[in-house]
């Protein structure tokens, strides 16, 4: 069964967007053809990537609604706690690791092809 995803003009409540789900899980709000926004659920002592580093063709925004992650690059790492934010541009390797339970607000802008 296909997952919902927001329509254009639709409110999103991050608190219960992935209420359809069994489990607190990340979910995938809208994906359009240069966007796509992400909620996600980043246990604490958990890292996204456990394969390393990532990337993404475009520029992103991490925003930390509730808990505390640590957003790595191989310049340096920092620690976001709830309600703060961070913008990386396109191409920058990165990696999050939840310092305690965490809910994230991912934004990608992709770039075209």
């Amino acid at each position: 069964m296909a997952t919902h995803h927001a329509e254009p003009g639709e409110i999103v409540d991050l608190e219960t967007w992935a209420d359809d789900l069994p489990v607190d899980k990340s979910k995938v709000i809208a994906k359009i053809a240069h966007l796509e926004l992400a909620r996600l659920v980043i246990g604490g002592g958990t890292e996204m990537h456990s394969s390393g580093y990532c990337q993404v063709p475009g520029p992103l925004v991490v925003h930390c609604i509730e808990g505390e992650i640590e957003l790595c690059t191989p310049e340096r790492d920092r620690v976001i706690r709830e309600g703060q934010l961070v913008y990386l541009l396109g191409h920058t390797e990165h990696t999050i690791r939840g310092v305690r339970d965490s809910k994230v607000l991912l934004t990608i802008i992709l770039e075209p092809t």
